[in-house]
């Protein structure tokens, strides 16, 4: 069986090399990867050298002209490929220009080669191929342990083992030049079996490694979407500080005007309450200055800290209500730091401030379908009349209102995000309701 080139032995290793081929030739079509251009390159070579032995004899002199060449193609496809498989432009930036010099010079003696038989003969070329293969040989194995010792992980080590199986196993074919073909006959082994069984073992073991670099390539990738949803994270949270910061100077500065009437005023014991109030929340609101993010209570608890000092600004003050929905897990709920300021805010100074008689806010929290929904309701003039008043068209948007609306959609962006401001005013009611829904998680 090992004597005949038509056995199945010789015909699986044959037509499994050239279905190797195909795979990889596809793959190289699929994402352009070098690598497995010259990986199928070196296949394509390899299976076309194995079939001198089962070709027609009309066909076999033609091999005579291709035989040596299609190795040194093979090899030089082979070098190529270790070349961007061990990326040696980068861990061996001294060693590589040999292996791209070996490239060139193997893909030149392919043509020489094909001369020497044309003016020469055959006889000539095996004796110049046995001159050269031995430095070949010598430079391969040279290469290995400049590779081992150089590059330390484990597609160095599954390369060099591969390699050097079909290395040596090859190169017990090739002392046939020297022990004869006799040898091997007499002991019922074919001498190109071993450069079978090499290119069978080889192909086994590459096929491992490349299937580990398509694992590694995929876990870069996940690793890659990894880093740039925490990135992306980092940019969100940067751009929610970014848009606190636009909203609590405006925030500040009415804070100190309302200090400085009341000392125009002479009023020390309400500028001295109010300061003590304003201290307070301004401590709270640096306290939770390091995140973009608070949760709800939190929210609610600096909420009610601000509305005590408006509620000594306005003339008469006002009443606040706050009703919250029983089943909310306040505490779980992440909001962005005094996003619900601004529209308290409009609502005093747009709505009950420009009221006469009796003033009142109410703030209601519930939870709907998984959706935390807050609505700011007051019994002010109305939005409609206060636009009229300011002179602020439709499009226009009362200040920190829009700065909110947009780190709301940040957090969540803009998921199941929706902020409708709409006017209640009826009859001789009027007022404004702003409803603000966002994920409860």
């Amino acid at each position: 069986m090992l004597l005949d080139f038509n056995s199945e032995i010789y015909s699986w290793v044959r037509g499994g090399l050239f279905v190797l081929f195909l795979y990889h030739f596809l793959i190289f079509f699929q994402n352009r990867s070098k690598l497995y251009l010259y990986y199928s390159l070196f296949l394509l070579a390899l299976t076309i050298y194995l079939l001198q032995h089962v070709v027609s004899d009309g066909i076999k002199p033609i091999y005579n002209y291709l035989n040596f060449s299609i190795q040194f193609l093979a090899y030089a496809a082979y070098l190529a490929f270790a070349r961007d498989l061990l990326d040696t432009r980068t861990h061996l930036i001294k060693w590589d220009k040999y292996f791209e010099l070996g490239v060139k010079v193997l893909v030149l003696l392919a043509p020489i080669f094909m001369l020497i038989q044309y003016f020469l003969g055959y006889e000539f070329q095996v004796k110049a191929f046995t001159a050269i293969i031995p430095a070949l040989t010598i430079f391969t194995f040279v290469s290995y342990y400049v590779i081992l010792t150089k590059i330390n992980d484990n597609f160095s080590l599954y390369f060099v083992a591969g390699s050097l199986i079909y290395v040596v196993l090859a190169n017990v074919s090739f002392l046939e030049a020297f022990l004869g073909r006799e040898f091997f006959i007499s002991k019922g082994i074919e001498p190109m079996f071993f450069v079978y069984l090499g290119a069978l073992l080889q192909s086994i073991i590459f096929s491992i490694l490349l299937g580990l670099i398509i694992k590694r390539i995929e876990q870069k990738s996940k690793n890659a979407e990894v880093k740039l949803a925490v990135k992306l994270k980092e940019m969100e949270e940067l751009k929610m500080t970014a848009l606190q910061s636009q909203m609590n100077p405006h925030f500040l500065f009415n804070s100190l005007n309302s200090i400085n009437n009341f000392v125009l005023k002479n009023d020390i014991e309400k500028a001295s309450d109010y300061i003590t109030k304003f201290s307070k929340l301004i401590r709270v609101i640096l306290n939770s200055s390091s995140s973009p993010t608070t949760s709800l209570t939190e929210e609610l608890a600096v909420l009610a800290l601000y509305v005590k000092l408006e509620q000594m600004r306005v003339n008469g003050g006002f009443d606040y209500i706050v009703s919250v929905d029983e089943n909310l897990k306040l505490d779980h709920i992440k909001v962005p730091t005094l996003f619900l300021q601004p529209f308290i805010e409009n609502a005093i100074w747009h709505g009950i401030m420009k009221k006469e008689g009796e003033k009142e806010i109410e703030l209601s929290i519930k939870e709907d379908q998984g959706n935390v929904i807050c609505i700011i309701r007051d019994n002010g003039i109305g939005i409609n009349k206060a636009r009229e008043l300011d002179q602020i068209t439709q499009k226009k948007r009362f200040f920190g209102t829009e700065t909110t609306e947009n780190r709301i959609r940040v957090l969540h962006q803009n998921k199941n995000v929706t902020i409708e401001t709409k006017d209640i005013s009826l009859g001789i009611k009027t007022g404004t309701e702003v409803s603000i829904s966002f994920p409860s998680a």
